[in-house]
């Protein structure tokens, strides 16, 4: 078997190990491949990784070898499974695997609203720290998370183990899905989509992309939401209305934006995002921790030996 990962610096940029692919054949292992040589460097291929390379008909036309396909990571959008399911091609992805880091750098984003570490520090490393009237503490944001509302839109695992956290500090925590608008289950009170807008300070995102969920965060969206209430967004960036949000941002609705993701990445320079205050915005770096890779790799062995062994990959998309 000949093994290709396309574009393996986001998983891998040095701290872990390839070698597990070398059980099945011969592998290569590119950091970055553009999607105009995507055929050219799978070649003969019998198996191909992709993050963000395109895998489409054109691709696979021009390599007929190709009989496994596998995302790096659990978002599959880059291939082309009904072109795949066409020509018997197996497909994968990664389920699961960044649940915890996922979760604990929404909370991260959120604490960074409840207080401004950063501003605290530098009124010692300023030489404000006077202790008398007028001390420079009382500039600086810091508000108890205890008893305050945070709604979570899409509680799947991720969302659970977000719930959690909040949980942990005191926090009362609404959530709704699709499936689930009613109810109490592990602490987490379920209600409606108007209802969470309407009662939380701060709200988490994490529902998939879909065709009822882009552009969901907009104007009117924004409108039923609570006066200076704070949004978190790690799933996908094209749920929200960026153009909007900046707007709620400027006029004062929203009292700011904790973002890991946007609808185009990199950053555009024109995003409005960018330049919105209260806005902050990390490189989609949610899934990123070690811990988190480590368990990806040990997935993407799992679903090509089950392959090799069965033809059916563990984690199939289809």
């Amino acid at each position: 078997m000949k093994i290709v990962v396309l574009d393996g610096f986001a998983v891998n940029p040095g701290d872990v190990s390839w070698s597990f692919l070398e059980k099945y054949g011969e592998t290569a292992v590119y950091d970055k491949t553009p999607n105009e040589r995507a055929a050219e460097v799978i070649g003969d291929a019998d198996a191909v990784f992709t993050n963000r390379v395109i895998i489409g008909e054109e691709v696979l036309s021009a390599c007929p070898n190709v009989k496994y396909v596998s995302a790096l990571g659990t978002g599959y959008d880059m291939i082309d499974v009904k072109a795949c399911r066409a020509r018997g091609v197996e497909v994968c992805n990664v389920p699961g695997y960044s649940t915890m880091s996922v979760a604990q750098h929404a909370f991260t984003l959120l604490l960074s609203f409840a207080a401004d570490l950063e501003g605290l520090c530098g009124i010692v490393k300023d030489g404000l720290w006077t202790g008398i009237p007028g001390f420079q503490y009382q500039k600086v944001r810091f508000i108890e998370l205890a008893d305050k509302t945070v709604g979570i839109y899409g509680c799947g695992a991720i969302g659970k183990a977000f719930a959690k956290m909040c949980q942990a500090f005191g926090m009362k925590v609404l959530a709704t899905r699709r499936s689930k608008t009613e109810g109490e289950e592990d602490g987490i009170t379920y209600v409606t989509p108007e209802e969470l807008l309407a009662r939380a300070d701060y709200i988490s995102f994490h529902c998939p992309l879909t065709d009822e969920t882009r552009g969901m965060v907009n104007r009117d969206f924004i409108a039923k939401m609570k006066d200076g209430a704070v949004i978190i967004n790690t799933s996908r960036g094209a749920v929200l209305n960026e153009g909007d949000v900046a707007d709620a941002l400027v006029n004062g609705k929203l009292g700011g934006a904790g973002l890991d993701v946007l609808a185009k990445e990199p950053a555009d320079p024109e995003n409005p995002l960018l330049k919105a205050p209260n806005c902050r915005i990390t490189p989609h770096s949610a899934w990123t921790s070690k811990e988190a890779r480590m368990r990806l790799l040990d997935v993407l062995d799992a679903n090509l030996g089950s392959f090799v062994c069965s033809g059916k990959g563990i984690n199939r998309v289809f």
